[in-house]
Formats: structure tokens, C-alpha cells, sequence
């Protein structure tokens, strides 16, 4: 049935220009705060820049104008990488929020299309069916048993009917359709919607911050608090030596900016905001990006059969004929008058408007069946959503002269349940469904009924069906899904299987994918009878799963998460909503996929393909993996500067300043690129997918890889001060030995970031790793860094003195050195059995 049989045209394509014209898009334009000026007030904010600017004014008041101009130009600087890290951010979030942007079904130029919502214009013909959000307000004008939860306006939890004939026949956005089909008008859209209008609210409603936000946010606070207390206690301690004030602030400034790690946060929010941008080019709709902290740790992956292990086609291939009992093929051209009674109905049974594959299969069967066309002469009076358990639906059609059609469809068992048999028609039956499903055959049986008036029952397993027969529909597994799970298996991901089909069926599928766990298998009637313990267990020793309902796939996620397990599943309609929003990854899936999944859902599959699931994971571990070095990169690299700073002004040795604000600033911005661009572009290390997932709970800094930062960063303290004592002893003055111990902890800094390009794999194997931009970013390091120890006038503003080949080759081997040692633990690590 089209809607055709509506006599519903919608408006044509120079209406909707025209309407779209007068009266907008379907968006809210709420007044938010320029994202710039947003950004801008948010630099004002950090600790580096105010100290910066405190610097800079001193230097300035001073006298010191070079120095002063120097770190404003600074300021410049470190602003404007921060805003274009926040730019490319932002752009990778706004291309995302673009992509799961909701899309409905309106009704032009007398064809159903799919749209994205906020291209809906007043006069649109919408289509809202069961699982849809409503995306715009409107006046009903076509329905069947419709109805919609209104509780995000109303906090009314249960589901309202409604219909063009009732008093309340209106239609409201954002408000999800609980069951039925409607056809509205729409009459608002955007800010003028009743949602629009109190739309307000929600502007400043801010996300909660992840676990890693807040344990790196806890440990910026750390870095700060300890980096006041040293900055008073070096400020009274200078102060006691000189009694100068500015030249004891400025020389405990410096220390205060060798101790912030203002890089942690900028690393963090790129390496997020640039990973959902990669897998959105994958087609892995990733709708927070929190998400991807979670990926890496997924322990299970719970699947649904149909579209995610089958290719969704659901081409209806036997009929079976309970009065013959007799099975057919279902391209036959001789059908028998029962098998065409039996397509009939079930095409009767399903929706007037079909969009599920087996709907659509039944149509067009009863369109190839039948002389003469009946839908368009009849009109759906009633309809029984998909319900109980096991599930069956019921419609209720009729036509001007009063002729009803009453059809159900639904699990075999459902219909065999409310109609009349006999026992050996029972046991017909159950012999061609152990035949039908060991093919793996998705069944449904069909049955209908006869009932006078209109005071219909309220539940249609109160009616006294006849038991017609089977349909059965082929949808054979995807080519690639046992080497996807074979996949997931290599990677530590248990795979579950959990399918409303009946065991027959699932296992068949599940043989035929050879799926290896298929021996391990329980129905979701079996699951409800278990206690809290016997369903842990269950849920643990158990992989495939059949006769799953809503409520069982709930419980089976709860169980899993309660025993710590990171769950991902995968569903596609209303009734997966539940566990989708209950797993810690819900994957919808973005071409069959409902709005309502989708929206309960944090990842969405453009293609249907679950092989794009294994990309998410590897990208969240890689993710992860790469966050990681970038962290531990900083963390190493800022203790040296720290005690290069603190220990010759602590200790009183003889050059006490070795670096001023303007060298620890240069040191900075050399050294800051590294870990935000470097690592988040490293490719991902060939192990990553063959290692168990790393536990949520763990975080950046458990002490094993924080003590393993703590002495890189000791060890390179060690080189830069003996270089420094060298220096001394050879009665070098200050000038020289700031620079020998300048260039040696340049020379540390581009050697750890080769190093830490993998904490297991040597440096000769990562040299292969393809990443543009480490001899891109080497380059100019060495570059920056020859220009201001070898060429004037740099050499004079920093202070610094040319240094002899010999000097300059015993500065870059110590600082090299002193980072390269680490190679041995990793070849000890590589040695050691996995």
C-alpha cells in the first residue's frame, strides 16, 4: 500500500521553496556567545597566559623592552595555537553534530522521501510511525492506532491515543511515537514549536565531564597549586637574598612556568575532537566524545542477527499451508488458493505503509499474487502493536460496504498460543518449523480472526484466531562477518549473539557463520525464570541468545555490567532503545535503524557494517594509546626544565639563573607541537588489536607508567646538570653554559619524541611508522634551535654564546644519551614472554 491510497499529495517542490522562504528551516536559533569570543575569554583564563602577561609587564616596567616584546609576541603565539586547536576542535564537532542530525519521512509531490528534520516546512505532509521522534508540530490527518509520549512536555508517562477525529489532534516535536503510523500537517517548526518556545531552558545545559577529563583537570589543579606554592616560597627566598622585588618575581615566574603542563588539556580535547572526526570519515558516527575513552575498553559485543550478521534482505522464499500442510516455494506461480489466502494476510498483518524488509517482501509478494488490488480499498479501523511475549502484531482493515479483515503475524508460538488446534496440527506445525528454521529461516506465522462491532478487545490475544500457516524469509549472513568476529575474538571482545529468532533458526545462522560458541545458548523465557546470581552466571557462560525480548536484552546488559564488563550492542528499533542506552556503547545502525535507536545510541553505523565497529575499537585504542604517550611525553619532558630551573637557585650554585622566563617560554613553544600534533597523528602500533582491552578504571597516571615519565625525566635531569657542572669546571662562563645546557635539552626533547613513539617497539621500528609530520616538526625544531645558538642578533637577545663543533656535539650526544637508555627496557620488554 502507497500512499496513494491516501489521496495525500504533499506540496510540491516550488511549494516547499516557497514555504521555506516565508516562514524558515525547521532549527532553533537559540543566542549563543560568539564561539571565538567564547574561546578568547577562556584563554584570559589560564594560569600560562597570566603569567605570561604578568612577565612580560615586569620586563617592560623594568626597562627590559626586548625581553618584554619577546613575550608578547609569545602571548601572541601560545594564543594562537590554543584558538587554532580549539578551531580545528570545534569544526571536527560541528561536522559531527551535522552527520546525526535526525531525519524524517514527509510526503511530496505525492512520493514518500527521507529528509534531514530541519529541512521540514510549514504544509509538510509528515510521516511519524512508531520509534520516530516527531520532528515538527502539526495537525493529525491520517492515522492508525496512534499513539504518542508526550512526557518531555507534559511529565505525563504514559502514551496518549490519538487521531484527526479527537479533540486533541495535534502532534508536537520531540515528543516519540509509541505505537501506530500518523500522517500530520505540519503547522510550526523551529523556535515556534511548543519545544521551540521553551527551548530556552536548554542553552545552558553543560555535558558532564568524563573520568579522564576530571582526572586530568584533577591534576592540572595539582600542577598549579604546587606551582603557587614554589613561586611564594622562591619569590621570599630571591627577596631575602637581592631585596629587589621585581628581579626575585620574575626569577620565581620562571620556575611557575616550568612547572605548568598547559599542554595536558589542549592534547586532551584535540586528540577527542580529531578522533570522532577520523571515524566520522570512516562512517562511524560517534555522538560524544566520550565515547571514545570508553571504545578502547570494551570487553563484550552483543549482537542482533538481522541487518548485523545478515545483509537485511529478507526475501520471503517458502509459504507453509497448515490446511495442506503442505510447504512451497515462494516464487511459485501456481499458488494454491490457501497459500494465496495465507500471503494475503500476512501482507494484511503488516503495515499499510511497510518500511520493515519483511513487510516490503510481503507486499510485493501479494502484488505478484493476487488479480485485483485490494488496499486501496480498504482503511485500518484498528491496529494491535508488536506486543507480548513471544511477540505477535495484530491490523484491523475495513471497507465502505463493512467487510473486515482481521490479520495477525508474529512469532510461531505467539499465534499458535491464541488459536484452536488440534494436537496433531500442533505437531505439523512444530515438525515444518524444526524444518523451516534448521535452514535459518526467519518465521513468522499468520493468523486471523472474525469479530462483529467495534468494541474491540483490549489486548488482541484475547481474539479466537485461526491458525493460517508460516511465511518464511531468507536472510543470508554477510560475507565478512565470521572474519569480523574472528576479529573481535583476536582483540580479547567476547561476541554474544542475541536474536528475537526462535533456537532453530539462531543456530542455524550461527553454524553457518561458524560461529564457535553456538553450543552455549539459553531462550530469554529461560533467562526471567533465573535468580540475580543464576542470571550473572547465565550471562557470562552463555553466547547465543534466542526468543530475546526488551526486557531480557535488558537484563542481559545489566548482568554483564554488573560483573564489570564493558558492554557494546548493537540494535535498530524501539524496542532495543533500552539496552542501547544501558550498554556503555549502544550502536545503531544508520541506514535501518529507528530515530529512537539512533538517539539511544552513542555510535552510529552509516553502513550497517559491524566490520566498522572493529575500526572504532582501533581507533579508540589508538586513540588512547597515542593520548597516552602524549601525556607521559609532557610529564617527562617538564620535570628537567622544573629542576634545571629550581636546583642551581635552590642549591646557590654559581650560575643560579641559568634560564629566565624567556628561555622556559622558548623552550614551550618548541617543545609544545610535539605532543599535540606529533602524537595524535602516530599511526596505530601493529599490536594494538591482538592486546586484552585495557580495565575502565584505569587512568593516565597509575603509577607504573607515571614512575616510568618520572624517571625519564630524572634521567634527563641528570644529563642537562652534568653537562651544566662540565661547563662550570671547564670555566665556561654563564652565557656558554645556558647554551650548552639550552641545546642538550633540545636535544633530549626530539630524542624522547622518537623514543615514546611506543613504549614496546624500538625506535629503529617506529622510524617506519608513517607519520609526515615527525620529520616535518624535527625539522623546524632543529631549525629554530640553530637559529638562536648560531646566528645573530638571537645569539645576544637569549643570552646565549656560539658553541664549538665539540661543545655542540658533547651537548646533543649527553642529551640523546640520557633519553636513549629507555630502548634497553624496551628490548628487555620484548624479550620477555607475552
Amino acid at each position: 500500500m502507497s500512499v496513494e491510497n491516501f489521496n495525500i499529495k504533499g506540496l510540491s517542490s516550488n511549494e516547499v521553496l516557497q514555504s521555506r522562504k516565508q516562514f524558515g528551516v525547521n532549527r532553533a536559533n537559540f543566542k549563543k556567545e560568539n564561539e571565538l569570543i567564547k574561546a578568547l575569554k577562556s584563554l584570559l583564563k589560564e594560569p600560562m597566559v597570566i603569567l605570561l602577561l604578568v612577565t612580560a609587564t615586569i620586563y617592560f616596567i623594568t626597562g627590559n623592552v626586548g625581553d618584554g616584546i619577546f613575550l608578547s609576541v609569545a602571548i601572541i603565539l601560545v594564543s594562537t595555537i590554543s584558538l587554532y586547536q580549539d578551531s580545528k576542535s570545534r569544526n571536527a564537532l560541528e561536522k559531527l553534530k551535522d552527520l546525526t542530525k535526525p531525519h524524517s519521512k514527509v510526503i511530496r509531490n505525492g512520493e514518500v522521501i527521507d529528509i534531514k528534520s530541519e529541512d521540514i516546512v510549514i504544509g509538510d505532509a509528515l510521516i511519524v510511525e512508531e520509534g520516530y521522534t516527531i520532528a515538527a508540530d502539526g495537525t493529525i490527518i491520517h492515522s492508525n492506532d496512534f499513539s504518542v509520549n508526550e512526557s518531555l512536555l507534559t511529565g505525563e508517562s504514559l502514551a496518549v491515543y490519538k487521531d484527526k477525529d479527537k479533540v486533541d489532534h495535534f502532534v508536537f516535536q520531540g515528543t516519540t511515537v509509541a505505537s501506530g503510523l500518523a500522517i500530520a500537517t505540519v503547522t510550526a517548526i523551529g523556535e515556534k514549536t511548543k519545544l521551540g518556545k521553551i527551548g530556552k531552558s536548554l542553552e545552558n545545559i553543560e555535558e558532564e565531564k568524563t573520568p579522564i577529563e576530571i582526572q586530568i583537570q584533577n591534576f592540572i589543579k595539582k600542577m598549579v597549586i604546587a606551582g603557587v606554592v614554589v613561586f611564594i616560597g622562591v619569590w621570599i627566598l630571591n627577596y631575602f637574598r637581592t631585596y629587589d622585588v621585581l628581579d626575585s618575581l620574575l626569577k620565581s615566574l620562571t620556575l611557575a612556568m616550568s612547572i605548568l603542563p598547559e599542554e595536558i588539556p589542549i592534547a586532551f580535547t584535540t586528540f577527542m575532537a580529531l578522533g570522532t572526526w577520523r571515524l566520522l570519515k570512516m562512517g562511524i558516527v560517534v555522538k560524544q566524545m566520550k565515547t571514545v575513552e570508553t571504545l578502547g575498553s570494551a570487553t563484550t559485543i552483543c549482537v542482533d542477527k538481522t541487518g548485523t550478521i545478515t545483509i537485511n534482505e529478507m526475501s520471503l522464499v517458502k509459504v507453509y499451508s497448515l490446511k495442506s500442510n503442505t510447504v512451497s516455494d515462494a516464487d511459485s506461480s501456481t499458488f494454491k488458493a490457501d497459500e494465496k489466502e495465507l500471503i494475503t494476510l500476512a501482507m494484511w498483518a503488516s503495515e499499510p505503509i511497510p518500511f520493515d524488509a519483511m513487510e516490503i517482501s510481503l507486499h510485493h509478494a501479494y502484488s505478484k499474487t493476487v488479480h485485483k488490488d485490494e488496499r486501496p480499498s480498504y482503511k485500518m479501523v484498528h491496529e494491535y502493536p508488536l506486543g507480548g511475549t513471544p511477540p505477535m502484531m495484530t491490523h484491523i482493515f475495513e471497507n465502505e460496504s463493512g467487510k473486515r479483515i482481521i490479520a495477525a503475524k508474529g512469532a510461531p508460538e505467539a499465534i499458535m498460543n491464541v488459536s484452536s488446534l488440534s494436537e496433531n496440527e500442533k505437531k505439523q506445525i512444530n515438525e515444518n518449523i524444526s524444518s523451516l528454521a534448521s535452514r535459518g529461516y526467519r518465521l513468522l506465522a499468520v493468523g486471523t480472526s472474525n469479530f462483529s462491532g467495534n468494541d474491540f478487545p483490549l489486548n488482541q490475544q484475547d481474539f479466537k484466531f485461526k491458525f493460517i500457516g508460516i511465511v518464511a524469509f531468507h536472510d543470508p549472513p554477510k560475507s565478512n562477518i565470521q572474519s569480523v568476529f574472528e576479529a573481535f575474538d583476536n582483540a580479547g571482545i567476547k561476541v554474544k549473539i542475541i536474536t528475537g529468532d526462535n533456537e532453530d533458526t539462531a543456530l542455524a545462522i550461527a553454524k553457518q557463520i561458524h560461529f564457535k560458541n553456538d553450543d552455549k545458548r539459553i531462550s530469554g523465557r529461560e533467562l526471567m525464570n533465573l535468580s540475580e546470581v543464576e542470571l550473572q552466571t547465565a550471562s557470562t557462560d552463555n553466547f547465543l541468545f534466542t526468543r530475546m525480548f526488551p526486557d531480557a536484552k535488558l537484563k542481559i546488559i545489566n548482568a554483564l555490567k554488573a560483573q564489570k564488563e564493558i558492554i557494546a550492542m548493537t540494535g535498530d528499533g524501539i524496542n532495543d532503545a533500552p539496552a542501547l542506552k544501558s550498554a556503555h556503547i549502544g550502536i545503531a545502525m544508520g541506514t535501518r535503524g529507528t530515530e529512537i535507536a539512533k538517539q539511544a545510541a552513542s555510535i552510529i553505523l552509516v553502513e550497517d557494517d559491524l566490520s566498522k565497529m572493529l575500526d572504532a575499537v582501533a581507533m579508540g585504542r589508538k586513540i588512547y594509546a597515542n593520548l597516552k604517550k602524549a601525556i607521559q611525553y609532557i610529564i617527562s619532558i617538564h620535570i628537567p626544565i622544573i629542576l634545571t630551573v629550581f636546583i642551581p637557585l635552590a642549591l646557590g650554585w654559581v650560575y643560579p639563573n641559568i634560564f629566565s622566563p624567556v628561555h622556559v617560554i622558548l623552550l614551550e613553544l618548541i617543545m609544545g607541537p610535539t605532543c599535540s600534533i606529533i602524537y595524535e597523528n602516530e599511526p596505530m602500533e601493529k599490536n594494538i588489536m591482538v592486546q586484552k582491552p585495557r580495565p575502565f578504571s584505569r587512568t593516565f597516571f597509575n603509577l607504573r607508567e607515571l614512575t616510568t615519565s618520572i624517571f625519564q625525566g630524572l634521567m634527563i635531569t641528570v644529563g642537562i646538570l652534568l653537562i651544566y657542572q662540565y661547563a662550570v669546571h671547564s670555566n665556561y662562563g654563564e652565557s656558554l653554559t645556558r647554551t650548552m645546557v639550552f641545546l642538550t635539552l633540545i636535544a633530549s626533547n626530539i630524542t624522547l619524541t622518537l623514543v615514546n613513539r611506543s613504549f614496546y617497539y624500538s625506535v629503529i621500528t617506529t622510524l617506519g611508522y608513517k607519520n609526515k609530520l615527525v620529520p616535518l616538526i624535527i625539522t623546524i625544531t632543529i631549525v629554530i634551535t640553530a637559529l638562536f645558538i648560531f646566528v645573530e642578533p638571537f645569539i645576544g637577545f637569549l643570552k646565549f654564546e656560539r658553541l664549538s663543533l665539540n661543545q655542540a656535539f658533547l651537548s646533543i650526544f649527553m642529551g640523546f644519551l640520557f633519553v636513549i637508555w629507555y630502548e634497553i627496557l624496551k628490548w628487555i620488554k620484548r624479550k620477555q614472554p607475552i
